[in-house]
Parts: C-alpha cells; sequence; structure tokens
C-alpha cells in the first residue's frame, strides 16, 4: 500500500485497536482449532477471548520446547499451527540464554513485512526526499542451517535478506548503497569491506548511515579505523583488495570500482586525524540522521553514537523480535532515551503480564495502565500461545486507544552474589549514573560488561569498561573512576545497598578498564565460538562464561574499586 493507506490503515486500527485485536484472536484460533496443542486443553474449538484465557496457559519456551524439537526432527503433523512450518528464525543468543528455534509461517512473514510498509510511512511522513539519496545501513547475514528434519535455521536479519525482501516493493531496497551480494556474503570482513567501500564511493549521496543495533555501527566505524589505509588504496586504484575473493561480490563490484585518486586522498586526511568526533558527518555530509537501535540496552551506545556521529538525531523505528514484529515508533526523531512504540493491534494477538506482583494475571492491551512495567505474552499465527516474550515495557501513552511501550529490558537476572539480584535495567541504570561522573573528563564509555566475581571473600560486581577518549589528556583520574563506581553502588536497589553496607556480604563495586578493541574481541569470539548472529550481536550484559571473562581480563588496563558504602536507609529491608 501507498504512504497515505498506510498512514490511514494506522489509524483506523489504533481507533478499534480492542475490536482488533479479539478478531485477529479469532482469526488465529479459527486457522488452528484443531492443532495439537490446542486441543490438550479442550478449547473445543472457541475462538472468543474469554474461553482463550480460561483454558490456555501463559508459558515460556520450555515449556513448548518439546513440540518445537518434534518438528525440528521433522513430524509434519499439525503440533502448533495448521499451515506448514516453512523453517525457523533463530533468536539471537546473546540476549539471554541459548539461541531459540520460533516457528516461522507465511501469515507471521505477512506482518513483519506489513510493519516495514507502515514504519516507512511513518518515516516518510517525517523526512522529504528519503527515495532521493541513498542509504548505508551495515547488516551482516550468519550461515543458514537445517534441522534434523531438513527445516532451515535462519536469524531474522537473514531471514529477511534471503525470503522477505523479494515480496517487498520493487522499489523498497533501491536506495541501498550495499550491493545485495555483499549483505548476503557469510564471510564478515568481506561483506563489511565491500559495504563501507560502496560508502565511500557515494559518500555525497548517502542521506542515513546505520545498522540494525547501535553496537553494529559502532563496529562498523572500527571496522574503518582498522582498514582505511586499504579502501583508500582501492579507491585511489579503482581495485579490489584480494582478500575480497567472493565472486559474487567480486562481479558485482566491477560496476562500482573506479579510480578517484581526489576521493582518497580527501578519506586518507580525514581517517588519519587522531581524533574521530563527527566522523559520519564528515564523511557522509548530507546524512540527516542514525538509522539504529539504541533502546534498552542499547541505549548505553548513546553517547558513543553521538560522539561519532556529531550530534545526529537517531532513529528507531521498528520494535521486532524474533517472536513478532508488533511496535512503530510514531515519532522518529524523539530524544533516543524517550523512545516509545505504538504496539499495532493487528500484528499479534498480545497480553501484558504486570511486573506488579500482586497482580498475576495478564492484562489485555487497552487495559494497561501509563507508567506501570509489564512482560508481554503473544499469540501468533505461527504457533505461540499466550507465550512469555522476556521483553520488559513501560507504558508511556496511547495512540487513539492503542497503548504506547518504551523498551526496558529482558526479564532476566544478571548479577547476584547473596540474596541480591540485580536485573539488567537496574544495572543499565546504574551504569548511565556513573556516566554523569564522567561528563566533565572528555570520555566516553565505548561498551561494558558485567560479571560476579566470587572468587573474592566476599564476592563483588565488576564492571568491565572500554573507554573512547574524546581529547589525548582525557583520560580519567584514578579518584573520578572510584567515585563512578559509588555512584553505581548508590543507584543500585535497596536489597544490593543493605547487602554491601549492612550485611556486608558484598564487597566493593570494581570497575576494570581495557584497552580500545576489546569488546570487537569479545564479538568475534561470540561470533567464531558461540554461534552469535553477527548483526543481531548485542554485547552481554553480564559475562558468565570463563573464556570471555579471562580475555577480558587479559585486556585490563587499570582497576578501581568503590572507596566507600552506599547510602542504606534505616527503613529498608530484604
Amino acid at each position: 500500500m501507498d504512504d497515505a493507506k498506510a498512514l490511514q490503515f494506522i489509524e483506523e486500527v489504533t481507533e478499534n485497536a480492542d475490536k482488533v485485536q479479539q478478531t485477529t484472536l479469532a482469526g488465529i484460533l479459527s486457522q488452528n482449532g484443531e492443532i495439537e496443542y490446542l486441543k490438550r486443553f479442550n478449547l473445543d474449538g472457541a475462538t472468543d477471548r474469554e474461553a482463550f484465557k480460561s483454558k490456555i496457559p501463559v508459558v515460556t519456551y520450555e515449556d513448548i520446547l518439546p513440540f518445537i524439537r518434534r518438528i525440528a526432527d521433522g513430524d509434519r503433523s499439525p503440533i502448533l499451527c495448521a499451515h506448514p512450518i516453512s523453517d525457523f528464525v533463530l533468536s539471537s543468543g546473546t540476549s539471554g540464554g541459548e539461541g531459540k528455534l520460533i516457528p516461522a509461517v507465511k501469515q507471521d512473514q505477512d506482518v513483519r513485512l506489513l510493519q516495514y510498509g507502515l514504519a516507512r510511512a511513518i518515516l516518510n511522513r517525517h523526512v522529504k526526499g528519503l527515495d532521493k539519496g541513498k542509504s548505508l545501513r551495515f547488516v551482516v547475514i550468519k550461515p543458514e542451517r537445517r534441522t534434523q528434519g531438513g527445516l532451515m535455521v535462519r536469524s531474522v536479519i537473514t531471514r529477511f535478506f534471503k525470503i522477505d525482501v523479494k515480496n517487498l516493493p520493487s522499489d523498497a531496497m533501491k536506495t541501498a548503497s550495499s550491493p545485495y551480494e555483499a549483505v548476503c556474503c557469510e564471510d564478515i570482513f568481506q561483506s563489511m569491506y565491500t559495504q563501507m567501500l560502496c560508502g565511500l564511493y557515494e559518500r555525497e549521496c548517502i542521506i542515513r548511515v546505520g545498522a540494525i543495533f547501535a553496537s553494529g555501527l559502532l563496529r562498523a566505524i572500527r571496522f574503518l579505523q582498522l582498514n582505511w589505509k586499504e579502501l583508500t588504496h582501492d579507491i585511489r586504484t579503482g581495485s579490489l583488495d584480494p582478500r575480497v575473493d567472493d565472486q559474487a561480490i567480486r562481479g558485482c563490484m566491477t560496476r562500482v570500482l573506479r579510480p578517484e585518486p581526489e576521493l582518497a586522498n580527501w578519506l586518507a586526511r580525514e581517517c588519519e586525524k587522531d581524533k574521530w568526533e563527527g566522523i559520519i558527518t564528515r564523511i557522509w555530509p548530507n546524512t540527516k540522521f542514525i538509522d539504529t537501535i539504541v533502546t534498552g540496552s542499547m541505549s548505553q551506545y548513546i553517547p558513543a553514537v553521538d560522539y561519532y556521529s556529531g550530534g545526529l538525531p537517531v532513529f528507531c523505528s521498528m520494535y521486532a523480535s524474533s517472536e513478532c514484529a508488533v511496535g512503530i515508533n510514531f515519532d522518529p526523531f524523539c530524544n533516543p532515551s524517550d523512545v516509545s512504540y505504538t504496539f499495532m493491534p493487528q500484528s499479534a494477538y498480545m497480553e501484558f503480564l504486570p511486573l506488579d506482583p500482586e497482580f498475576s494475571e495478564p492484562v489485555d492491551l487497552v487495559n494497561v495502565e501509563i507508567g506501570k512495567e509489564y512482560e508481554l505474552v503473544i499469540t501468533t499465527y505461527g504457533g505461540l500461545y499466550r507465550y512469555r516474550v522476556g521483553d520488559i515495557f513501560r507504558v508511556t501513552g496511547f495512540h487513539n486507544s492503542a497503548p504506547q511501550f518504551r523498551f526496558l529490558a529482558r526479564q532476566n537476572v544478571l548479577l547476584s552474589i547473596d540474596v541480591d539480584k540485580t536485573d539488567e535495567a537496574t544495572l543499565q541504570g546504574a551504569v548511565e549514573s556513573a556516566y554523569k561522573v564522567l561528563d566533565e573528563s572528555k570520555v566516553v564509555v565505548v561498551d561494558y560488561t558485567s560479571y560476579a566475581d566470587t572468587t573474592t571473600i566476599p564476592g563483588h560486581y565488576v564492571i568491565f569498561w572500554e573507554l573512547l577518549l574524546k581529547d589525548p589528556d582525557g583520560w580519567p583520574s584514578g579518584e573520578v573512576v572510584e567515585q563512578c563506581c559509588l555512584a553505581m553502588e548508590e543507584a543500585m536497589d535497596g536489597v544490593y545497598r543493605h547487602c554491601r553496607a549492612v550485611d556486608k556480604c558484598i564487597g566493593p563495586l570494581e570497575i576494570r578498564i581495557v584497552e580500545r578493541g576489546s569488546f570487537e574481541e569479545l564479538m568475534d569470539y561470540a561470533v567464531e565460538k558461540r554461534s552469535a548472529t553477527f548483526s543481531q550481536y548485542k554485547t552481554p550484559k553480564c559475562v558468565k562464561l570463563k573464556p570471555m571473562v579471562d580475555l577480558l581480563n587479559s585486556r585490563v588496563v587499570a582497576t578501581h574499586f568503590s572507596p566507600a558504602l552506599p547510602h542504606c536507609a534505616v527503613e529498608e529491608r530484604l
């Protein structure tokens, strides 16, 4: 549909969100009413919400894993859905636990494509002339594999470029500067090198720069820092680095390569400068915004993205997980920390499990309350019924009758020494408190992760930091970093502070500063050894595997501990 129809569709479904939700659920149940999973609960063909919620339990991935395994092993009977499962989407294992196999069917693919079109219409309403320039978006796919039963397993990004892109409007990909052959190359170096080279050739045409996640964009900047000499050589001579030996890439690059010595010399002068602040707008001067995700755990990258982009607006278009694509950002250029997604009621049947322990039953989409936090529970055409996604949201408002949510974090515990249980949202808030101490020190935290060090008595939290100096003389003093440690402890919850200050069962928080490139090596390890997906990779906010901890410890250049006990009010209790 064109943009005008897409915007009209958005208004229609959000004005009648509850009715659309009931229709969506009825459609899913009508289609899948006779499948094995639903028959277990004696739904007896009912398609109404009341019967569904009274008979079908809320489940986790572990609950449905036996059914997933049967399908993966070749059972083609209607186990989870009536329509054939075409393949599996592999969730990103870096967001918690091992990767999960999520069944994929055509209807869910159609939902994702519709969401893409709606988000595109929203962006076109805010930015004119996007079809007149080029988009430089660094994307690398993950190799596919087959299950024992012969079904393909792909990451969301791989599936999009291998399958979904073929069903997009003919003009949807014409503005991409990266050749399709480069994006679909499974060799990370060759893919990134080619995409960067094409982006440099077309620097005047690029009007948006990005990656799936902010961490991927920073990875691309780092790639340019490491390879600009080879890239400028190729532009100067019109040749292609022999390390790029993929024949499909070399074939398509014959249309791109040309000697441009003036461009190469200019790029070399920019890249050899000590300061890379604003490098994106220096190299791609017509860039209007950064297109990447900086919500949830990605919010830690906002300062670094601002540093490299010169403060360009950041656009987070959609909320989509491996299980579903349900949210669209209606305010593309709001402050990145204020991004909220309007959940589209036709995309899946959605319920919300309150985080308040006094309320244990999920509520319907239109019944959530502003300011409260919930875990998303979905029912999809692909065979997920009242499935806990694990993503946590806070309600920020409504568009018509459809609620808007801010993504907070994954529902999991990252760190624990004793009775303390620190989750991702709490840790992120603590790290952001430490950032405020660094404001005057001319330094940006490029990336961080954590782990619970139980080799000391008592055990303590360790935070690994990689720093980017805005100024060669901007290295923070030991006293400043110690105050960062204390700021983090003050921002922890009452249980942590009671353990630290009263029970003394947790030792002082420690910040270990690692050398530049350490988190890049951590990602390389995850991709090579742990089967993480490059394009979807997110730095784990807690590392528990010994090889990953050892890798970071081997790169430590300075260590600092909290110098005092955090505040603990008398009324705080465990």
